[in-house]
């Protein structure tokens, strides 16, 4: 029988004081798993086996169970993962155990989309504001955020202490745009644009190119 991990003792101390870099691909499929285990927390289940929570998060085992040394060995054996404190803990080393405030750049009918869309905060993140060239264009969707001009963008972000910000701007003005909300101190970047922005090395850009994950698929789905 594989070792199981005993999470029901505190995330404090759980944790390595020294431990290492966690890989980006890891830090994604720990999203994965936070996912899984709040749907787990949907329907009353307290633990769980490594086998059945790399099953639902589409992983191996000893994959899942290599993610997780990263936050150091622990506990008894053969009791599985407590639930709770699992998913507290991941989230807590992914910093969304409160709403993160987070800013959009360029409200065209993408933009608006995510802006009206409330899912964002039972994840952990609110967007707080738009910001665009003409904000006082007539849009065709309702949305509560306040929509800003761009000269307006330093003083928001320095006041609201904003480290992430949404860019779904064209391609033509993505890099003027990234080196401004660089300038104003955005750290992450989640960039909708058909660009490969050039940032410095503390600043973390994931890029989200629908066009490239459809090619992907088209290729597994040819006869």
């Amino acid at each position: 029988m594989h070792a199981e991990l005993n999470l029901i003792n505190s995330a404090a101390v759980l944790k390595k004081p020294n431990r290492p870099e966690i890989p980006r691909k890891t830090i994604y499929r720990l999203s994965v798993y936070l996912r899984c285990l709040a749907r787990l927390k949907d329907k009353n289940i307290q633990t769980v086996s490594s086998e059945t929570l790399a099953k639902v998060a589409g992983v191996k085992p000893t994959q899942l169970r290599k993610d997780l040394t990263y936050f150091g060995q622990f506990g008894t054996r053969g009791l599985g993962y407590d639930v709770a404190a699992l998913a507290k803990m991941i989230s807590d080393e992914l910093g969304t155990t409160s709403l993160q405030p987070v800013i959009l750049i360029g409200v065209g009918h993408l933009g608006l989309a995510l802006l009206s869309y409330r899912g964002f905060e039972k994840e952990g993140f609110e967007i707080v504001a738009g910001f665009d060239l003409d904000p006082k264009r007539r849009r065709d969707k309702e949305i509560t955020q306040p929509i800003f001009g761009m000269d307006e963008l330093p003083e928001f972000v320095l006041q609201r202490n904003v480290k992430m910000a949404i860019l779904t701007v064209p391609a033509a003005t993505a890099q003027e745009v990234t080196n401004l909300v660089v300038e104003c101190g955005i750290v992450g970047i989640l960039n909708f644009s058909p660009i490969v922005l050039h940032v410095p090395e503390e600043v973390m850009v994931n890029n989200v190119n629908l066009a490239i994950e459809l090619e992907n698929l088209s290729y597994f789905i040819q006869d």
